[in-house]
């Protein structure tokens, strides 16, 4: 079976005051479906370079880069934009919630446009909130919710159109403790029981310990790759 995720000598060169800055340098890389991916490296060492590319947010300066056999290293903005759309779910630190909107508007905003009637993104909606626990805060505004049940809320959104692969970037950099323990365990439960794909940026090494490999960016290349025990 190919690869979810296949980068081979992907590089990128940014060019900053006359000054090229290579923020990546030839990585060679596979994610399987179903992995369970951690990201780690210090500020600087190449992993949200990584991680943009591979979520189609920017494209490399050399190399290739397929998804699902699909060569996507020189496709354009809205083909990128397409491949977001079906197949990527994006959950951040900052949650990235509309304070104006009620959870279940949150997490129909990527449908809102899509051609689906307002019944249908009513229960796709409310079915995303169920899958994170949380139907029955679907009418709470943000500032209603905790930084848990945002932070769920915003799980729910990137569940919204069915992703096989979820990216998410430091998604517990703003809960406690206890609070980021059950964000992990629900990417846990996505990962084994929905089979999705989950590929995660964080610093915290017992953020990492929840993946099932962790892989270490070091002045833009791939200096460790670790499966879990």
């Amino acid at each position: 079976m190919a690869p979810l995720i296949e980068v081979k000598g992907l590089s990128k060169v940014y060019r900053m005051g006359g000054v090229d800055f290579p923020a990546l340098k030839g990585v060679l890389l596979k994610i399987e479906k179903g992995e369970f991916v951690a990201i780690m490296g210090p500020s600087g060492s190449g992993k949200s370079t990584f991680m943009n590319i591979i979520g189609c947010l920017d494209t490399p300066t050399e190399g290739i880069y397929t998804m699902d056999e699909q060569d996507v290293s020189r496709l354009t903005r809205d083909e990128l934009a397409a491949i977001r759309n079906k197949k990527i779910g994006f959950v951040f630190q900052s949650f990235n919630l509309l304070t104006r909107m009620t959870a279940l508007e949150n997490v129909v905003l990527p449908i809102r446009y899509s051609g689906a009637g307002a019944g249908e993104r009513h229960e796709r909606g409310l079915n995303a909130l169920k899958i994170v626990g949380l139907e029955e805060k679907a009418r709470n505004r943000p500032n209603q919710l905790s930084g848990g049940q945002q932070q769920r809320v915003a799980i729910a959104r990137a569940l919204i159109n069915n992703p096989s692969l979820i990216f998410a970037d430091e998604p517990t950099g703003n809960l406690d403790s206890q609070t980021s323990s059950e964000i992990m365990k629900l990417f846990q439960k996505l990962n084994s029981e929905n089979g999705i794909t989950v590929v995660m940026v964080t610093h915290e090494a017992d953020i990492a310990g929840y993946a099932k490999r962790r892989i270490y960016f070091r002045d833009g290349m791939v200096v460790k790759d670790d499966a879990a025990a």
